[in-house]
């Protein structure tokens, strides 16, 4: 994971960006929606947004991170205008499949939206704790605190998974 520290970000960086991550940012909005629709709206809308106001980046942090932030914003508002669920399941698409997967999804829908966002960019973008508290404009430590929640939450609702 490449971290590129500048005020303005060139639009060849956000386009590398799209080309060598695209693909990862597509899964985070996909678990983010629930849609594959929405995250790709999301993903697009997201790097259309980051173009648009390149300028206005303040290079605290990665420009993945600022990317990231620009997509999580994409796909809240694309989500709220459909009026549906946020999160894996929330979509007939993603409810279809084996029990254990459809178990899996509803233990993470269960989480408390930060401890959702926390995770999927852990797991689906392979951030670091920093890259993370920069998305969040939270701390790191609230990061791991935040991670170390959301795995024994789904530990604990996933205890008895039917096979």
């Amino acid at each position: 994971m490449s971290v590129m520290r500048s005020h303005a970000p060139t639009l060849a960086g956000i386009e590398a960006l799209y080309r060598d991550r695209g693909r990862d940012f597509f899964r985070f909005a996909l678990a983010r929606t629930g849609s594959p629709e929405l995250a790709q709206d999301a993903v697009q809308e997201g790097f259309a947004g980051a173009i648009k106001s390149h300028r206005g980046f303040r290079g605290t942090g990665s420009l993945e991170a600022w990317v990231a932030r620009c997509v999580i914003n994409a796909a809240h508002d694309l989500v709220e205008q459909q009026g549906r669920p946020t999160g894996p399941g929330g979509d007939s698409d993603w409810a279809d499949g084996p029990v254990p997967d459809r178990t899996v999804r509803a233990a993470i829908r269960g989480l408390p939206p930060r401890q959702r966002e926390v995770l999927f960019l852990r797991f689906y973008l392979d951030f670091a704790y920093s890259s993370i508290a920069d998305v969040l404009d939270i701390e790191v430590g609230t990061v791991s605190a935040t991670l170390h929640a959301a795995r024994a939450a789904l530990a604990q609702a996933l205890k008895e998974v039917p096979t």
